[in-house]
């Protein structure tokens, strides 16, 4: 047996034991830290849109940082700019994210606050764009000069882009213009059964690994809903949520692999883009209650 093998061979014995309960896991992988969580400050009957306030993000923020090394953000507008100088007041390093979309005025304006961000040494890793192609509304060409203009501004700082992981290898030179691939590995969405999620899910990792060219490689999102409509054979459960979370976070400490979960909370606003389910993908409820145990 290999020495990693091996590592995550103890690994899966000290937190994925059949003999544990899955509450008991979920427990004990989150209390023994893990490197990073997406983070969105939004409480209930909020959305993006609404103002953001110092002490809320503070507050939402101060509920997970005694669990994680990073906090991973989607945008550095409407006072999500805020949160990567509240994050590193407590300890946190930041990813943070550059929202693009169709509108190129308000693109323009995401980057320059960014860059000006970078420069006050309140971001340790940039993702410029998420799921821009995945969504078609600009072409790889287009994304590349955002990139490149963003790498030009703050040569300092690791610049990549977040996206699901097939679009890598549709795209190569996408991967090409980043220093590190984020990659989104859903299982779920892809309509896979939990017994076969992680899996595929390894799958997934690996295939953005073999378009990266030796470039770091960090697990941008993952993660699976506890409520809501199933999708093709991926059930939306507490159990089958838990398994998950228990198997991803297990194997990518084990092997050193970079995991950003997916969700801090859960947050009501998303069902409007992602039906029934979007609300319920957090490790806390919308109270910021730990959700498992």
């Amino acid at each position: 047996m290999s020495r990693l093998n091996e590592k995550y061979r103890r690994r899966s014995q000290q937190f994925y034991n059949p003999e544990t309960s899955l509450p008991e896991q979920v427990k004990a992988l989150i209390e023994d830290g893990l490197h990073g969580i997406c983070f969105s400050p939004y409480t209930e009957d909020q959305g993006p849109g609404d103002d953001l306030d110092p002490k809320q993000i503070k507050e939402r923020l101060s509920v997970i940082s005694p669990y994680f090394k990073w906090v991973r953000t989607f945008s550095v507008s409407q006072g999500n700019e805020l949160i990567p100088s509240i994050a590193k007041s407590l300890g946190l390093r930041t990813m943070v994210g550059v929202w693009l979309d169709g509108d190129h005025e308000k693109n323009a304006e995401e980057i320059e606050t960014a860059i000006a961000m970078a420069k006050e040494g309140v971001i340790d890793l940039l993702a410029v764009g998420n799921e821009v192609m995945l969504r078609e509304e600009m072409s790889d060409d287009q994304l590349v000069a955002y990139l490149q203009q963003v790498k030009e501004a703050v040569p300092d700082i690791p610049v990549g882009y977040v996206d699901a992981y097939y679009l890598f290898e549709n795209f190569p030179k996408v991967a090409d213009a980043c220093d590190v691939i984020f990659t989104n590995c859903y299982p779920f969405w892809e309509g896979y059964s939990i017994d076969h999620a992680h899996v595929y899910m390894k799958d997934m990792y690996y295939r953005a690994s073999a378009v990266a060219n030796g470039k770091p490689v960090i697990i941008s999102e993952t993660g699976w809903p506890n409520q809501g409509t199933a999708t093709g054979l991926a059930e939306p459960s507490e159990k089958n949520a838990m398994k998950y979370f228990v198997q991803a976070a297990t194997w990518t400490k084990a092997f050193d692999i970079p995991l950003f979960y997916f969700s801090s909370f859960d947050e009501e606003w998303k069902v409007e883009d992602e039906g029934d389910v979007g609300a319920f993908w957090g490790l806390w409820d919308k109270s910021g209650i730990p959700k498992f145990y």
